[in-house]
């Protein structure tokens, strides 16, 4: 993919995400694309959104789990960018049309109080950066069409990344922890969506441990010269699988001593 092709890309994402009509499939539009071009084009996306007056709170880790990993046929993780406008408030209602397809997953979110960058990144250094760790949601959206119409053939992980890991909100619960407070891989989850539970599952599945998340979000930034910034929220990532949240859809992931967090859909 040539640069004006990631800028044509962003740009037909980001008006897929006003207007609310999803695009078709990037890697069938450009077979030929890789993860450099995926970033690229989510690279571009952010210059825009900067250029609109949106400022960065955080990073979100996806596809961190084995089950997630197998369906997209991939081995590592992904990232995406936290917006300003993308966090709601513990107990918010998202207005309705504010998304085209959302769906929910419950993460453990750290909270930086220092920058944290480079390839050689430990768990020690994770560690001595985090402020606090609290419960969280994240919302996700998808601007690309999940399938092709025509094919049936479904998005692939460059489709995802390109549409900032289909990124689209978080929602802090109100209780902080010191990162040593809990055993993280033992904090879980159940999930409920008006009341029924959906989902469960505990932080262990998420590269057996959410801090090495970080770490390896902290080393893939440095390929691309950026860093983790003080006061940024990660979003270290599911451990539960996404769960569809249409319009009246209240939900509730109790994470038992951790916390809660809630989210409404009108």
């Amino acid at each position: 993919m040539t640069p004006q092709d990631h800028i044509k890309a962003a740009q037909d994402l980001l008006a897929a995400e006003v207007s609310g009509d999803q695009i078709g499939l990037l890697t069938k539009r450009h077979p030929e694309m890789g993860m450099d071009d995926a970033y690229a084009i989510q690279n571009a996306i952010y210059e825009a959104k900067l250029a609109q007056g949106r400022s960065v709170v955080g990073w979100k880790i996806g596809l961190t789990s084995k089950a997630m990993q197998y369906a997209l046929n991939i081995d590592i993780p992904d990232s995406g960018i936290l917006f300003d406008d993308m966090v709601f408030d513990h107990g918010a209602t998202v207005p309705k049309g504010r998304f085209i397809q959302p769906r929910i997953e419950a993460e453990i979110a750290f909270v930086m109080k220092s920058a944290i960058g480079g390839a050689e990144v430990t768990r020690d250094d994770v560690i001595a950066a985090t402020d606090y760790v609290a419960p969280s949601i994240e919302i996700l959206d998808t601007r690309i069409l999940r399938a092709d119409p025509q094919t049936g053939e479904t998005r692939k992980i460059f489709d995802t990344i390109s549409d900032n890991a289909a990124n689209a909100g978080v929602v802090l619960g109100t209780q902080r922890h010191a990162i040593d407070a809990f055993d993280l891989r033992w904090v879980g989850a159940i999930t409920s969506r008006n009341g029924d539970v959906e989902e469960t599952g505990l932080g262990a599945g998420v590269l057996n441990d959410p801090v090495e998340s970080v770490v390896w979000l902290a080393r893939r930034m440095a390929q691309y010269s950026q860093r983790i910034e003080p006061g940024q929220i990660i979003l270290s990532g599911s451990f539960i699988r996404p769960i569809e949240c249409p319009s009246g859809a209240q939900i509730h992931a109790d994470f038992g001593a951790f916390g809660h967090v809630d989210i409404n859909f009108a």
